[in-house]
């Protein structure tokens, strides 16, 4: 017979509040959530749900605060403001494109709000030090601005020679504005400060997290753009921070940036301030940040913002989307590949299609859970039929995508759910021919420094690996 009185009145409590915590997240959870966020949160629930809630509370929903979210909307304006001045500017031509191309860029401009546009010129830069060198360079015939928006700006060598390029600038009347977030660039963010200051450059920076202040932000949502843009005529976009390339122990970044020249460029400049406006509260609005005089040029671009802010995942559907519209090849290059389901799926049925489908990942890694997490996703992929090649010379940290021989993306975003759903990013789309062979020869490269990874030698790592990754795995969606 059971002793009522021994049952301990304290362990029966803790043990129904464990179980109404997994009945009431059961129902909570897998609203407005993909299968795989569900069942990583649903897994840490069922095995530790009071860690799980209170770990939920923080960091379950990505999402801004109130303040920032009324904020956006603001910023939306903007953003609306500055498309509709570049769409009906005669400077700023929108092209007719090919009916193939139309469904991918209706797509980009509903979730960014921006048009293709013509008359661009695109120079992608591989070499490291050449893209300092040649931002260095624009920046010293900069005449009225120079805007940068940054997840990593050092106070280091590399950072350093910037930064004292924009105080040469900001001495000779150029007006310098500097938005780094504030957790990438942390280590360096008060001694930058007080040098730019200091010279007349203006620095903010993105998603403070502060304790007990009502403009801290969660610590996981990050601005991870990297657009630089110099008298509203020349930009910057690509993967590359402004910090030394061996800035992590052991590791060489590899990486590539695209310079550009056109009404495009106006576009990253709309983002920056719109970003400038949620941090600051300031509105910068001056004719000289949108001049409509650009040199003629023959390619098409388009500039999508994706992150937090926005409704939808905009890098997520986009790649999801020109998967689905290839018709020959697709080379995806990024440091993080944890796909979501419905990415994967596209690889697979683009592979069933006849399409070639290349992945090119770096064997090298930075995060190592993280790295689990994507080598379990290589076993389906071989078998897809999906090449994977493995970059073994430094940590490729560029992050580009081209379909067939027409279409080039190229911007701050992994193919990850950081990227996807926690992270401010920017792609820049580019239909032509031309730049897209220009990108396919830098894959290319890398596939050369890299080791095609063979099915049947992958299928016999221990049992042990596999384990160890399919556990990262099932966790990856809280990553």
């Amino acid at each position: 017979m059971i002793n009522v009185g021994a049952i301990d009145p304290l362990g029966l409590g803790y043990v129904a509040v464990e179980w109404a915590i997994r009945i009431i997240m059961l129902v909570i959870v897998p609203f407005r959530r993909s299968p795989d966020a569900a069942r990583g949160w649903l897994l840490l629930v069922f095995f530790l749900p009071i860690p799980a809630l209170v770990l939920y509370l923080i960091i379950g929903r990505p999402s801004y605060p109130r303040w920032r979210r009324q904020r956006f909307a603001t910023a939306q304006d903007l953003l609306a403001r500055a498309s509709r001045e570049i769409k009906h500017s005669q400077h700023c031509c929108r092209p007719e494109l090919p009916e193939r191309f139309l469904p991918a860029a209706l797509l980009i401009e509903q979730l960014g709000q921006f048009p293709t546009l013509g008359s661009n010129s695109v120079e992608f830069l591989s070499h490291y030090d050449g893209v300092v060198d040649r931002l260095i360079a624009d920046i010293e015939n900069a005449s009225d601005h120079v805007h940068i928006l940054m997840y990593i700006f050092a106070d280091d060598l590399t950072g350093g020679r910037v930064a004292e390029a924009l105080l040469r600038a900001a001495g000779r009347g150029v007006a310098c504005r500097v938005l780094i977030d504030a957790l990438g660039s942390r280590p360096w963010a008060h001694r930058l400060k007080r040098r730019l200051a200091s010279g007349g450059v203006e620095i903010e920076r993105a998603l403070p997290v502060t304790l007990f202040q009502r403009r801290s932000t969660r610590a996981d949502l990050r601005n991870h753009r990297k657009i630089v843009i110099i008298d509203g005529r020349y930009g910057y976009i690509g993967s590359q921070n402004l910090v030394a390339a061996e800035f992590s122990p052991g590791l060489v970044n590899r990486e590539l940036v695209a310079r550009t020249s056109g009404p495009v460029v106006l576009e990253f400049q709309a983002v920056f301030v719109a970003d400038w406006f949620l941090e600051t509260g300031r509105v910068l609005d001056t004719p000289e940040l949108f001049p409509h005089h650009h040199p003629r040029a023959g390619v098409v671009a388009q500039l999508l913002p994706s992150g937090p802010d926005y409704p939808v995942s905009g890098a997520e559907r986009l790649i999801v989307a020109l998967v689905h519209g290839a018709r020959h090849r697709i080379a995806i290059t990024t440091p993080y590949f944890i796909p979501d389901e419905a990415l994967l799926k596209a690889l697979q049925t683009a592979v069933l299609r006849g399409v070639e489908v290349r992945l090119i990942l770096s064997r090298i890694a930075d995060h190592p859970f993280v790295s689990l997490a994507q080598r379990s996703y290589y076993d389906e992929l071989l078998r897809a039929g999906v090449a994977i090649h493995l970059f073994h010379d430094g940590l490729l940290h560029a992050k580009h995508i081209t379909i067939d021989d027409e279409i080039a993306v190229i911007g701050s975003s992994n193919i990850d759910i950081r990227s996807f759903l926690l992270n401010g990013e920017a792609s820049l789309i580019i239909y032509d021919k031309v730049a897209t062979a220009g990108l396919q020869a830098e894959q290319a490269r890398n596939i050369a420094r890299s080791d095609r990874l063979a099915p049947e030698q992958w299928s016999r790592r221990p049992l042990l690996a596999k384990t160890v990754e399919n556990v990262a795995r099932l966790v990856s969606p809280l990553l």
